[in-house]
C-alpha cells in the first residue's frame, strides 16, 4: 500500500495538503505570476523543495551508513519556468553546500547518491536539472 495524502481546495487559488500517515500538512498558494498572491509554496515550488530534500536525504543515508557527519547540509534550489508551448518548469537549479569535515573520498560517493534520488529519477527528461555541489 502506497502513502496517501489528502489535497483540499480552500478556495482563492489555495489548497491543503494532509499527509494522513504523520498529520502534517503543508498550505500551497498559486504564484503572483499565476493569478495567485504567492503567500506559500506553490506547487511547482513543492517539486523544486522535494528535489533538494530527496538528494540530501539520499546522501544522508549514505552518509550514516560510512559515518559521514552531514548535519548542516543544505540545498538552495532555483526553479524558472516556461509558458510556452504550456507552463511548466524549465529548470532547477540545485546547490547543495555541505559542511566541513567530509572526507575527500566521500564527496564522489555522495554527489552519485544525489544523482539517485527518487525525485531526480522521476522529473521528466526534459527538465533541466543544474547541480552543483559545494565542499568546504
Amino acid at each position: 500500500m502506497g502513502v496517501r495524502m489528502a489535497v483540499t481546495y480552500q478556495g482563492d487559488l489555495r489548497c491543503d495538503a494532509l499527509h494522513e500517515q504523520s498529520g502534517a500538512r503543508i498550505a500551497t498558494d498559486a504564484p503572483k505570476d499565476n493569478e495567485g498572491r504567492g503567500e506559500a509554496f506553490s506547487p511547482t515550488d513543492l517539486v523544486g523543495a522535494a528535489l533538494g530534500s530527496c538528494m540530501l536525504t539520499v546522501m544522508g543515508i549514505v552518509a550514516r551508513r560510512h559515518g559521514w557527519e552531514m548535519n548542516g547540509a543544505r540545498a538552495e534550489v532555483e526553479k524558472e519556468m516556461v509558458a510556452a508551448p504550456t507552463r511548466r518548469i524549465a529548470r532547477l537549479g540545485v546547490r547543495i553546500e555541505m559542511p566541513a569535515g567530509i572526507p575527500q573520498s566521500a564527496r564522489p560517493v555522495l554527489e552519485r547518491a544525489a544523482w539517485t534520488c527518487p525525485v531526480h529519477e522521476s522529473l521528466h527528461a526534459e527538465l533541466k536539472q543544474d547541480v552543483t555541489f559545494v565542499w568546504k
